[in-house]
């Protein structure tokens, strides 16, 4: 299972006992958002042709880059592609295919998933003359539907981080670290996967940076050897931090040029003369996946992401410059070609433009000229944004409470409380399944507040909150079909918040229609919708969610669970993880009944988070519809100005 040439047979290493089985990659990327244009040169000069010698002297080693990167090299140094084909085909490289940019699988639609990796793998065979047949899922950024996407592109194996997946099993026992396994994919096909190893990558980079020594290196990898065969991955990141500097952090050691491969090329030395050590290929470690298929991703963690906590997925959804922004104008971009016979060309483009680097770090100036590129597409193809908002029309409303009935719904809105749904009910039996739960109606301490549904909270830190409950200027008006619409602004001390609610009447669906006017598009989390569940309408031990995260819907059991995807992990990063919805909708269920939320992601790609638990024989379940996140990656510069429109419905 290996990078091959096409018609080729992946080579066979016989594992013998007692071995603790090592094996490293190194991930390329140009497009590393604290990079300029103009340093690439010296990224492939001081970066990539050592990597290189480090395989010509110690392969087989694995390198991934994307097909992006690999024409980008190709452009500082012509030499530098034809070099890493042969060492390829001298057996002292494997080649680790990622597709064409690197793009978030559980971000982007299905059918954008299957695209990069197709584009990607025409790439790699017109470049390397091979199909790789391992594949590194983009920033580590894990989806069950995923397994689908790669199979269906021809990879035989995926390389997962260990750390944070089994960080949410903790059923798992310490010997499912050291050995290949089976990751069980939302279509029921299956994969097999080798474990990257955060700590241990880790510990490579200290050692090239001169933070540690090499007995003490070669002191930790040793410690890693079991009664058992154990594999190991000693490497799998970035080879542009050696010899190297993005100037990112304040804390980078400085750069000692050549001497940090040296250490590098030293640490693969002294491990081959460990005793019961071997350096293997990664399809070499990839021995015996025969365990039974396990799911990675649980209801509290549907997406594991690589690293530390603070790397969860809202980074490259709702955060970043101005991430909800070119998200939107990606899909429009997306939505666009699919409705053309589009060429490779334009969606080779949309490729690199919904990448990852654009949304973490980027530079000022390769922020602006990224703007530059996606608003000239956009022009291109006619994709603008949604028109303003309609003006107000119909009757004024003074009444606190506004009952609302179609032939599908029956629904109650609090004008006080910024037309927040107090309890809606939908066709056939108009049994209410959301709305709000009033002060004390749980006994546990944290749950003992007001719970709205259809409400906006945006907190910053260091500040208070901003919400939209309070008195709305309120008018009502029939519509044609037998609709109703309710059309409403709140004041805020950000400004106007103006929401129009659409009721249907030949279906049972509430539509949300939002403007946040809005000069300050800051730091912090602005959180909308609030779907809460009236638990008393559900039956707990079969409730679940339902969604999409890049490919085939994925279910997700809530029994027994407590989830919370909103929950800061510091001071600094205002959310855990959260739910990619990438084909525009996620369900709430039970054996019986449904609520279904659907997001207009041409507008805004809002992500889902859930907020669930059971407590003192209650049920307390909340969809959240996220629209911003603060983390490291935050850095308020709009892609476009003026205010911010956001839609999505509510179902039976």
């Amino acid at each position: 299972m290996t990078a091959r040439r096409e018609g080729g047979t992946p080579p066979v290493i016989p594992l013998t006992s007692g071995v603790l089985h090592c094996f490293a990659l190194f991930h390329l990327n140009l497009a590393f958002s604290s990079i300029e244009e103009e340093q690439r040169a010296t990224v492939v000069r001081d970066c990539y042709g050592p990597l290189l010698d480090l395989a010509e002297r110690h392969g087989p080693i694995g390198i991934e880059a994307t097909a992006y990167t690999l024409l980008a090299i190709a452009k500082c140094d012509a030499n530098w592609p034809a070099r890493l084909k042969d060492l390829i085909g001298r057996g002292r490289v494997e080649f680790i295919g990622s597709g064409y940019a690197q793009a978030i699988g559980p971000l982007l639609p299905a059918d954008m998933v299957a695209a990069n990796l197709r584009l990607g793998n025409d790439a790699y065979r017109k470049m390397l003359g091979l199909t790789p047949r391992i594949g590194l899922v983009n920033e580590q950024t894990w989806s069950g539907g995923l397994v689908g996407q790669y199979l269906d592109a021809g990879y035989q194996a995926l390389l997962v981080d260990w750390d944070n997946v089994a960080n949410f099993h903790p059923g798992w026992t310490q010997p499912m670290r050291y050995a290949p396994q089976r990751a069980l994919g939302s279509d029921g096909r299956d994969i097999p996967i080798l474990w990257t190893n955060t700590v241990a990558f880790q510990k490579l980079q200290r050692l090239a940076h001169d933070d540690i020594s090499l007995d003490e290196y070669l002191a930790f990898v040793s410690g890693q050897r079991g009664e058992e065969d154990r594999t190991v991955c000693l490497y799998a990141s970035d080879a542009e931090i050696f010899g190297f500097r993005p100037g990112r952090y304040r804390t980078e050691e400085s750069n000692q040029g050549g001497t940090e491969w040296m250490r590098i090329n030293a640490a693969l030395e002294g491990l081959r003369d460990l005793p019961g050590v071997r350096l293997v290929s990664p399809s070499g470690a990839l021995n015996a996946a025969h365990a039974a298929p396990i799911r990675l991703e649980t209801a509290p963690y549907p997406i594991p992401v690589k690293k530390q906590r603070k790397y969860n997925v809202t980074r490259w959804a709702v955060s970043g410059r101005d991430d909800i922004a070119i998200n939107a104008a990606c899909q429009r971009i997306h939505d666009a070609l699919k409705r053309t016979d589009a060429p490779d060309d334009d969606w080779r483009e949309l490729c690199r433009l919904w990448a990852s680097d654009f949304r973490t770090h980027i530079t000022q100036s390769r922020w602006e000229r990224y703007c530059r590129d996606l608003a000239a597409l956009e022009t291109r193809l006619g994709t603008a944004p949604a028109v303003a908002l309609p003006a107000a029309a119909g009757e004024p409303i003074t009444d606190r409470h506004i009952e609302i009935e179609t032939r599908s719904l029956r629904v109650r809105l609090d004008r006080r409380r910024g037309l927040a749904i107090q309890r809606a009910g939908f066709a056939p039996d108009f049994t209410p399944l959301i709305g709000g739960i009033a002060h004390g109606h749980f006994d546990d301490i944290a749950l003992q507040a007001d719970w709205y549904t259809g409400d906006c909270v945006f907190e910053a830190p260091g500040e208070p909150k901003v919400t939209d409950l309070d008195w709305a200027t309120t008018h009502i008006a029939r519509a044609p079909g037998g609709k109703v619409v309710v059309h409403g602004v709140i004041a805020s001390p950000l400004g106007p918040i103006v929401k129009i609610m659409t009721f249907h009447a030949h279906s049972p669906r509430i539509d949300f229609d939002l403007e946040l006017q809005w000069e300050n598009w800051g730091r912090g989390a602005l959180r909308l919708g609030h779907i809460t569940l009236l638990g008393e309408a559900f039956d707990e031990q079969s409730l679940c969610f339902t969604t999409t995260n890049g490919g085939a819907p994925e279910r997700f059991a809530l029994a027994g669970q407590t989830v919370e995807h909103g929950a800061p992990v510091s001071f600094l990063v205002s959310a855990a993880c959260a739910l990619g919805m990438t084909e525009g909708w996620i369900e709430l269920a039970d054996r019986s009944r449904k609520v279904r939320i659907e997001v207009d992601r041409a507008v805004a790609p809002l992500v889902g988070l859930i907020n669930h638990r059971s407590t003192g024989g209650k049920l307390f379940c909340q969809l959240l519809l996220s629209a911003l996140e603060l983390d490291d990656t935050r850095k308020p510069s709009p892609y476009g100005n003026g205010p911010r429109r956001f839609r999505f419905s509510i179902m039976g």
